[in-house]
């Protein structure tokens, strides 16, 4: 397989670049080696429109039906061809290792209907010490399936991370595209938190035509942050990182991404409080 494509990078994410549909490889920064991508939304569908999204000709919408033969065997094959292949030959010798299964893809994949048995494959094909990790909106935890999936998440250790770019409802509208209030998100991350304990706030930060985040912005989001850790909601921490990749969404040309200092001060405060906040700039 690895003879007929070109080598990985950190800023080559295409779904197709193993020639499978729902399978491909990621050579991930943050996690420092290859991890398995499994992209349910082939019709590049979410229910979020995200500024910074890198998925080409995105689209309102939910997962297709998926077809779970096929994913069983694309999976089975790829993990046996990265373990025992030649695959590895196109990663950089540094990141030459698989850290983990992840499920994003092209949209939001708590959307497929069929989440949990999704989950059920991956449980059968991964080897008992492979992370698996849920990239998600966390905009679907109340549905009966998506719960199902992450208690057996929590079986396998599983992590989710649940997406939080701004903490307020305007914020979220103009990042994320969605009417969410902080409500919801407080009760939906609740949810995950229950289901698979391992849950991790993920956030993107960000300038927006040349200005970065405002004093406003950050003190919502910890002020937010101190909500939950008073009601008893406990987020094992906060994952923050800035733009890597340009974004194929409108807003494109307005994107920046900040100095490393910025970041870092941003990730001083959420420590303060005594979460930890792993950066990414």
């Amino acid at each position: 397989m690895a003879e007929d494509f070109s080598k990985l990078s950190v800023t080559d994410h295409r779904r197709d670049s193993a020639g499978l549909r729902y399978v491909y490889p990621v050579v991930s920064r943050r996690a420092g080696g290859v991890s398995i991508g499994i992209n349910l939304n082939t019709n590049n569908a979410c229910n979020w429109r995200c500024i910074y999204c890198q998925v080409p000709d995105l689209v309102r919408g939910t997962a297709p039906p998926v077809d779970l033969l096929l994913l069983e065997k694309e999976l089975g094959g790829f993990l046996h061809d990265l373990q025992h292949g030649d695959f590895m030959q196109r990663v950089p010798s540094e990141a030459r290792r698989i850290n983990d299964i992840a499920l994003s893809g092209n949209g939001e994949p708590t959307s497929a209907q069929e989440f949990a048995e999704v989950i059920e494959i991956i449980a059968k094909l991964k080897p008992a010490d492979l992370k698996l990790v849920l990239i998600t909106n966390g905009s679907l935890m109340q549905r009966d399936n998506v719960q199902q999936g992450l208690r057996r998440m929590a079986q396998l250790n599983g992590e989710v991370w649940f997406k939080l770019d701004r903490a307020s409802e305007a914020g979220m509208a103009l990042v994320n595209d969605t009417k969410m209030t902080m409500d919801k998100v407080r009760q939906n991350l609740a949810t995950a938190i229950d289901c698979c304990p391992n849950t991790w706030l993920q956030t993107c930060w960000f300038a927006l035509d040349g200005v970065a985040p405002g004093a406003q912005d950050e003190d919502d989001y910890v002020d937010f942050l101190k909500g939950l850790l008073l009601a008893g909601i406990k987020p094992q921490g906060v994952l923050l990182y800035g733009l890597a990749r340009p974004s194929l969404q409108a807003e494109a040309p307005r994107l920046s991404a900040l100095p490393g200092e910025r970041m870092a001060g941003f990730a001083a405060r959420i420590r303060m409080l005594g979460v930890e906040a792993r950066l990414s700039v």
